[in-house]
């Protein structure tokens, strides 16, 4: 209450001292005309009387408004209570401003909840997925050790190669949220990044006898180097995952030299699902069936795509193989 009563006085102090300046004014200049004394004091005395009774009626009511304001912000920021009318322009704004910040503050809130649920989600399918490889592992040690020799050597470099799969995805994941400081933009050669990505699958197209159809891309392009070859690579996992037999087919778009076409004579995806396909979390009913989908590969790929500013569409059909197509170009820039 002292606080309060310290404020309010600090709050008026500009017009108490006025109001005292223009009494003794009026005094002194009604003196110098002969009024008398005793008048003088009369009047003087009234004024304050009425001064300090309109004082004392205003410092109940600005602790009444004070109160309120503590009930109305007591709930913050989840629920702002009834806030006391106005008295001026600058404490309209104030309170714009409150509900304004109680709002960003609820929502920011909200979306640190939603982000680390799904972090968790993540993380717990993730170790889920890795047990497997692992698993698949030690049994090919095993087997070995039981003297099955090159055979479940190469079938445990395949396990081991899944598991960096694993690890390079879920790193990748944590940077891709804030990669903006991660990012080296300069022309590139599309053909050498391509190179790349296959070499790094090319044990898995030998095991799984998948043929790999390669036009040689010669274009240079203007990215980052480390994240297009992220993207590439999960693309291939993908077409490597649900394809079986046949081939998948990596070249340009006839007229279109910055435009990558991946093509792959899979399983496909339903047609249902094709909307969805880079939704956090979404694995639709191919990855429902294969119970090894992250859902996050392709979400991965379209947010590296849009902060690189390329497009990255998908077409498919059941049974029919699924086609990506990379745009990496850009709109050439004149200075007039």
């Amino acid at each position: 209450m002292k606080h309060i009563i310290f404020t309010y006085l600090k709050k008026n102090r500009k017009p108490a001292v006025f109001y005292l300046f223009f009494l003794t004014l009026f005094y002194l200049v009604l003196y110098l005309y002969g009024v008398r004394a005793d008048a003088l004091s009369y009047a003087v005395f009234l004024s304050l009387v009425t001064f300090l009774v309109l004082g004392v009626w205003d410092l109940w009511r600005y602790v009444g408004k004070v109160k309120r304001m503590d009930e109305a912000l007591r709930n913050m920021p989840y629920e702002l209570g009834e806030l006391p009318a106005p008295q001026d322009v600058p404490e309209e704004k104030y309170q714009e401003e409150i509900r304004t910040l109680g709002e960003r503050i609820v929502r920011l809130e909200n979306d640190a909840r939603i982000s680390r649920q799904e972090m968790l989600d993540f993380y717990s399918l993730w170790a889920h997925q890795i047990k497997t490889p692992l698993a698949a592992m030690n049994l090919l040690l095993q087997s070995a050790e039981a003297g099955e020799g090159d055979r479940g050597m190469e079938a445990m470099r395949m396990e081991l190669f899944k598991t960096e799969q694993y690890v390079d995805m879920v790193l990748s994941y944590l940077r891709a949220e804030d990669m903006s400081s991660d990012l080296l933009l300069k022309k590139y050669s599309l053909d050498e990044i391509v190179r790349q990505a296959v070499r790094k699958y090319s044990r898995m197209f030998i095991l799984k006898k998948i043929r790999l159809e390669y036009k040689p891309c010669a274009k240079q392009v203007l990215t980052d180097e480390k994240w297009l070859l992220f993207v590439l690579e999960q693309l291939l996992s993908n077409a490597l995952k649900y394809t079986e037999t046949g081939a998948i087919r990596i070249r340009t778009e006839p007229g279109s030299p910055a435009v990558l076409l991946i093509e792959d004579t899979g399983i496909g995806i339903q047609a249902e699902d094709l909307p969805r396909v880079f939704e956090k979390g979404f694995t639709g009913y191919n990855g429902r069936q294969d119970k090894k989908s992250t859902g996050i590969g392709l979400y991965l790929c379209r947010m590296i795509c849009d902060k690189l500013n390329h497009t990255i569409t998908i077409a498919s059909e059941p049974g029919g193989g699924t086609v990506v197509r990379l745009d990496l170009s850009r709109e050439e820039m004149l200075h007039e």
